[in-house]
């Protein structure tokens, strides 16, 4: 993710945090005032009842209670009642083991020894990975099976000849649809039936508990009244499911936003060389309105190479009349050259030129610079001087040059 699409979204996640921190202070603090009043008022009623109770007693007093009802206590039970009721049998017990492996943590029951709480920091870290292993494989299994039971509806939307664009939108829809009729809906009307909540309570624990959220003041199988052991570990296993499901459907929307994403890129990269290409054919035809431009500076010319020093000579040209009087005997005949008029388009091929054949140019009658007759001189003097090799003379190994 680049830098500023970084800035971006934590600039976004502050606003949104800032927003929700003003809605919720409108809308709970009244409501806090009100309570504390409320106890101010109760607090002072009690002292003119009794008192022989000093401020300073019942202000110890209201802080053990709160510390005891924060440790699990029931206010409705005391020691002289036969009540079984414990925040810590075996079926709470699981159930509060869940609620540390899914990470949600009411808060409702918190551990109170320090063997208890050092055991589950180790407990948390090797079951939160490992319910998350369970997780995936569970969202997996469970979004395969919502999918193939979709995927026959789709089949007969698509026997009907609903554009398959429309069946894509109704198949989301669906899958939707029925996760939240599965795992939010029923366990709402469950839980207004077992609990006694209003289906606001219901929803609101509901929503709160599959987001993993977990304030803990509506618990379900923590009243007293519930005394089925099995209650809360069934709670677990749909809070299992409800957790899978809701996986599965972050996963599909991640998935749809980054196909979004992508065809967005696409679409934003056509848009550019469409805008590139108009731009250009507007400038054309301005160009052409107004007139042509000036013409570009001529090209510095380069400078002619030197002539060669044995240009070829014409085809029609005679040869010398010195030619004949060669003391030397004609060499083999050689295929004539074509006649070059100028020089090679580069220095480095006119020195090879002149370096391979500056004596087989002077046999063939290129006009090479000569000296008078009776004072010509080869013009390498340390070069050793050919010996004439006629057709009936064999050649003379012993002789020396």
């Amino acid at each position: 993710m680049r830098s500023t699409t970084l800035l971006a979204l934590l600039a976004v996640v502050l606003l949104y945090l800032v927003s929700g921190a003003l809605v919720f202070q409108a809308l709970e603090q009244p409501h806090e005032q009100q309570a504390q009043r409320e106890l101010g008022e109760v607090r002072e009623k009690f002292l003119r009842a009794h008192p022989c109770v000093s401020d300073q007693d019942l202000g110890l007093f209201i802080k053990e209670v709160a510390d005891a009802l924060g440790g699990g206590a029931n206010p409705d039970t005391n020691s002289t009642s036969n009540s079984s009721h414990s925040a810590w049998d075996l079926g709470s017990a699981f159930f509060f083991s869940g609620t540390i492996i899914t990470t949600i943590g009411y808060g409702n029951a918190a551990l109170r020894t320090d063997a208890g709480r050092l055991f589950c920091i180790f407990y948390a870290l090797v079951g939160i990975p490992l319910f998350g292993i369970l997780l995936a494989g569970v969202g997996d299994r469970l979004g395969s099976s919502l999918r193939r039971g979709i995927g026959h509806i789709e089949a007969i939307f698509l026997k009907w000849r609903v554009p398959p664009g429309l069946v894509r939108i109704l198949s989301a829809v669906l899958f939707l649809l029925l996760g939240c009729l599965l795992f939010v809906l029923t366990p709402t009307f469950v839980f207004c039936y077992v609990e006694g909540w209003s289906k606001l309570e219901a929803i609101y624990f509901v929503v709160v508990t599959l987001t993993t959220v977990g304030f803990g003041d509506y618990v379900a199988g923590a009243s007293p009244n519930q005394n089925s052991a099995a209650y809360q570990p069934l709670v677990w296993f749909w809070i299992l499911l409800g957790l899978a499901y809701f996986a599965s459907v972050l996963t599909t929307i991640g998935n749809w936003l980054r196909v979004v994403s992508r065809r967005t890129r696409a679409e934003m990269g056509g848009l550019t060389a469409q805008a590139a290409s108009w731009t250009g054919t507007v400038t054309a035809r301005v160009t052409q309105r107004v007139g042509p431009t000036a013409p570009p500076p001529p090209e510095k010319e380069r400078p002619p190479l030197p002539p060669p020093p044995c240009p070829a000579q014409p085809a029609s040209r005679p040869l010398s009349p010195a030619a004949p009087e060669k003391t030397e005997p004609p060499s083999p005949p050689t295929p004539p050259t074509p006649p070059t008029a100028s020089a090679l388009d580069y220095p480095s091929e006119n020195l090879a030129f002149i370096d391979e054949s500056s004596d087989t140019q002077s046999e063939r009658g290129c006009a090479l610079p000569r000296a008078p007759r009776g004072s010509r001189r080869p013009l390498n003097t340390h070069r050793k001087p050919a010996r004439p090799r006629g057709p009936g003379r064999p050649r003379d190994k012993g002789v020396p040059a």
